[in-house]
């Protein structure tokens, strides 16, 4: 079960379920991954639209290895998007939304 208070998102992949949280050390990992020069770049590109795929794998990446589970790039990759593309930017979005001062309700 997932804690909104601590900014932990629910998503569920094919028959996996799965927390997604953007911690300071996720964000960090974003910035480095995505080029942004701090915070706020970070946010700025993110509220732009426009993600490519590999801005999605980062995302979500860092996202699941901040809500605990340990998945390196290619394994993100590889998960199923079983036909929910849309529920999975719904469950990033708020997982952004949370890490920038928003209490998501659910996505």
């Amino acid at each position: 079960m997932v804690n909104r208070r601590r900014g932990e998102v629910a998503l569920a992949l094919g028959t996996e379920r799965y927390t997604l949280c953007l911690t300071l050390g996720a964000l960090a990992e974003l910035e480095d991954a995505l080029g942004a020069a701090d915070l706020a770049g970070l946010a700025a590109r993110f509220s732009q639209g426009g993600l490519k795929s590999r801005d999605l794998i980062a995302l979500l990446g860092a996202a699941l290895r901040g809500g605990g589970h340990d998945l390196d790039a290619a394994a993100v990759a590889a998960l199923p998007l079983a036909g929910d593309l849309d529920g999975i930017a719904r469950a990033l979005g708020a997982a952004l939304a949370a890490a920038f001062g928003e209490i998501p309700e659910n996505p």
